[in-house]
């Protein structure tokens, strides 16, 4: 194989450029915003970003990914740098990766979606996880493997190949989609378990958080439930779903903390955590938690709002969580100037006007909290006593004024 399709994280100091195409679609203050991100994503597995390379063109080269000219230049400052690991924020062809493997030796390069699927390779914690990645890394690899085998062109014989008319490369991809079935079949097994469980748990009230990846749903989580879930600072923190039970005012449910969303999340990742998905499809409420102090809130939401489409949630009750306010810096406009909102009072107003009921909070300084239960409480409850229309109800109002005095 040209290059490991695991990348060694052990690796001594490794170091990266990242490079990235800005287009008429996405603007060149869209691209460096996409490649902070893409840094982020890269210190998730201790790589270091040195440099950031951008080229503005119609469309991604499709050759090179870039126009020959940049890649000259890329390639110079690779080889004086001695940088271990060039990183594009777009998905490469299997043609763009071959020429880009010609043009620059002895250099991994690797692409988004690799890199967002090696840290969920290094997140996985379970059997289930585990075997959700495996399979996503070998429908990644699947077409793409003329350009990670170098040694296809040799003949190969023996039992149960077809002979010595069958190449390396051909008895790889053979060896490959057989894998794919096998863990397609394991992951069928397993998703026939959580099913019963989730059958089990029919007559409870289930709440999901979701929302984009860092936003601070493990942090909420820790709180909701007391109990000891990992909250990091780092893309991803979360990929296995964790389920604990809660009870507000004497009325139970059980809350599930969701892996997070992010900006082109590998199709492959999509249709490999459907089973960790349909928490979230089965789930009662949803709790979409959203980082307002993050300079691009307003497309996070949007891209998990077309991530719940894809996987048919976005229909369900659900409460916004405007997380981390103690972070929020206002925008500054001159004065009279017409603008969109931006104080944290203005962005409290339009989202006032939206359908979703809306809290702002922040979890780690522990604000608001109170009246996120209270909101939440309100949503669980008239779910509950759907279910359970003869158990006594509570006047949240009531029990508001005794547990506030």
């Amino acid at each position: 194989m040209k290059k490991e399709f695991q990348y060694n994280s052990n690796h001594s100091n490794p170091t990266a450029v990242l490079v990235a195409v800005a287009t008429q679609k996405q603007p060149l203050h869209k691209t460096k915003e996409y490649l902070e991100e893409l840094a982020f994503l890269a210190s998730t597995l201790g790589i270091q970003t040195v440099k950031t390379f951008i080229q503005n063109l119609e469309k991604p080269d499709a050759k090179y990914y870039v126009g020959k000219g940049k890649l000259e230049e890329i390639a110079s400052y690779v080889k004086e740098k001695n940088i271990s690991i060039i990183i594009t924020d777009d998905d490469l062809t299997t043609a763009q990766v071959r020429n880009l493997d010609e043009m620059i030796k002895d250099v991994m390069i690797i692409d988004r979606s690799l890199l967002i699927l090696q840290i969920f390779a290094k997140r996985a914690r379970t059997a289930q996880a585990k075997t959700q990645v495996e399979l996503a890394q070998y429908q990644y690899m699947l077409p793409r493997l003329t350009n990670l085998w170098t040694h296809h062109s040799r003949q190969k014989g023996g039992i149960g190949m077809k002979g010595p008319g069958e190449t390396e490369l051909e008895t790889d991809k053979r060896l490959i989609k057989d894998k794919i079935t096998q863990l397609k079949r394991k992951l069928v097994k397993i998703d026939q378990q959580n099913q019963l469980r989730r059958k089990a748990r029919e007559r409870e009230v289930r709440v999901a958080l979701v929302g984009y990846t860092n936003v601070g749903k493990s942090t909420l989580m820790r709180l909701l439930s007391k109990a000891d879930v990992l909250a990091e600072n780092k893309l991803f923190a979360t990929v296995d779903s964790t389920v604990r039970k809660v009870v507000l005012y004497n009325v139970p449910f059980l809350l599930t903390d969701t892996v997070g969303f992010i900006r082109k999340l590998p199709t492959q990742l999509i249709e490999s955590f459907k089973s960790t998905l349909d928490e979230i499809v089965e789930a009662d409420i949803l709790l979409h938690v959203v980082d307002i102090s993050h300079d691009n809130f307003e497309e996070q939401i949007e891209v998990v709002h077309n991530t719940l489409k894809e996987i048919g949630a976005i229909n369900k009750r659900m409460l916004m969580v405007f997380n981390k306010i103690d972070q929020f810096i206002a925008k500054e406009y001159p004065p009279f100037e017409e603008h969109p909102p931006a104080t944290l009072e203005e962005w409290k107003e339009y989202f006032q006007k939206k359908p979703q009921k809306a809290i702002f909070i922040s979890a780690a300084k522990q604000i608001n909290i109170e009246e996120l239960r209270r909101a939440l409480f309100e949503e669980v409850s008239q779910v509950y006593y759907d279910i359970y229309p003869n158990h006594e109800k509570y006047d949240i109002n009531k029990l508001w004024l005794e547990d506030n005095t």
